[in-house]
């Protein structure tokens, strides 16, 4: 069984557990021992056979067709993000190992030349690259090189939780709940494992936010920081992939200013 099947299984299976029979049309009176729906309900609605559900859901090695799995996102009720992410997981392939990445000089330059807070992240959410705004914000010299990670930061280090103060929570939860959608398409990398297991040793709200499986998309919106030095900030914040380097991201945040 290898990891990018079991994450599968576990997504379909958090989300047929959320899911309340009267929402999919089926009476609500037979008594549950478990939450949500029942395997056979899925694999019926779906119009899937129990035996296949089953072994989809037990991570086991069996290829669904893209109609198998778009039948299976509309008899869960996902979303757009949860759709897209089932049809990641149940892509075939080999993938080769992971390796931090390198930011290119010319865009190390770029970033560096930016007159407000920027940094560049890689698919493990490594900071890889920032400058002298952001670093005046989030303080990246001064970590350590293995701590340099924004989920490592964000979820472990006492400055977040005093730097976004009331919102840290939310904003943590939604950072995990993006960076799910990367990690399980690299399930069982020794990478992503570590990672894993450091957020599980020092953050106490990591283990529950991760077994909800949420999955949300990257998006653009607004942060609110109380900075030790500067007071409170307000950015606008967005993210756009390197053309060069596929694995990289620019992370640009644009004061937000009074009026």
């Amino acid at each position: 069984m290898d990891a990018r099947r079991s994450e599968l299984g576990d997504f379909l299976r958090s989300r047929r557990q959320r899911l309340r029979p009267e929402t999919v049309g089926l009476p609500a009176t037979r008594r549950r021992r478990t939450p949500g729906l029942r395997r056979e309900e899925v694999a019926e609605l779906a119009g899937i056979g129990i035996d296949w559900y089953v072994r989809l859901e037990q991570g086991r090695s069996v290829n669904p067709s893209l109609t198998t799995i778009d039948a299976l996102a509309r008899a869960l009720r996902l979303g757009k993000a949860e759709h897209n992410h089932l049809r990641a997981l149940a892509r075939h392939g080999d993938q080769r190992a992971f390796a931090r990445e390198t930011v290119p000089d010319a865009i190390r330059l770029m970033v560096e030349s930016l007159p407000n807070p920027a940094y560049i992240t890689g698919r493990r959410w490594d900071v890889l690259a920032w400058n002298t705004a952001a670093e005046e914000v989030f303080a990246f010299d001064r970590v350590a090189d293995e701590d340099r990670n924004t989920l490592i930061f964000m979820l472990t280090k006492p400055a977040s939780r005093r730097l976004f103060g009331a919102g840290w929570a939310d904003e943590a939860r939604r950072m995990v709940a993006m960076f799910r959608t990367t990690h399980d398409l690299w399930a069982g990398d020794p990478a992503f494992v570590e990672l894993l297991a450091r957020l599980r040793r020092d953050s106490p709200e990591f283990p529950g936010w991760w077994k909800a499986h949420d999955i949300r998309d990257v998006a653009a919106g607004e942060k609110r920081m109380v900075h030790p030095k500067k007071g409170v900030l307000r950015f606008q914040h967005a993210s756009f992939q390197c053309n060069d380097e596929p694995g990289l991201k620019l992370v640009i945040y644009t004061p937000i200013l009074s009026s």
